[in-house]
């Protein structure tokens, strides 16, 4: 990984999506943000907002996190995202909204190391996404999660392997480490 290149995007920690299922990514997250922000390293938050008719609503028949407090980020990481590079606000799966891509391209990552929640959608999305814009993905493991539980949380790695490569899978020590 890039030392001087390299970002960590932290997806949608946010009161809504916390649940008896996903809570324990919490302190992983936390440790991991502490851990980057020592090195100096950028780090972006991203901020899912839901709205009355959006495809997640009439399609998936989803209609939370459309405001305060669900919106927040969870107070354990509010201070770490005032102090982030960027807080990135969205209302798709993925971190690369129009804000975020040109957020990356201006910056000119070439690594971007995701955790977060859901590991299965918006974690997922956002990595695919940066490999096809021929940026390198990282997923941490174990700094993600799913408010749908472990299975949710393992299909999303399944299929991360298989899109980005097993390789990209890390942990929050090898992340830390290297």
């Amino acid at each position: 990984m890039s030392e001087t290149r390299a970002a960590l995007i932290v997806i949608d920690m946010q009161n809504g999506f916390i649940n008896d299922r996903s809570r324990h990514v919490v302190r992983k997250v936390v440790e991991l943000v502490e851990r980057w922000e020592a090195t100096g390293r950028p780090v972006v938050f991203t901020r899912y907002h839901n709205y009355p008719g959006s495809p997640f609503e009439r399609l998936i028949h989803w209609s939370a996190v459309q405001g305060p407090p669900q919106t927040e980020i969870v107070p354990e990481l509010a201070a770490h995202a005032r102090r982030a590079q960027g807080i990135v606000d969205k209302t798709i799966y993925s971190y690369f909204s129009p804000e975020g891509a040109a957020l990356a391209e201006h910056e000119g990552w070439t690594d971007l190391v995701f955790c977060g929640i859901a590991t299965e959608s918006c974690v997922l999305k956002s990595a695919v996404d940066a490999f096809e814009r021929d940026l390198t993905p990282w997923l941490v493991v174990d700094a993600c999660g799913s408010h749908g539980g472990e299975a949710a949380h393992d299909a999303g790695l399944l299929v991360a392997r298989r899109f980005i490569g097993a390789d990209q899978l890390v942990t929050v020590q090898e992340v830390v480490a290297g």
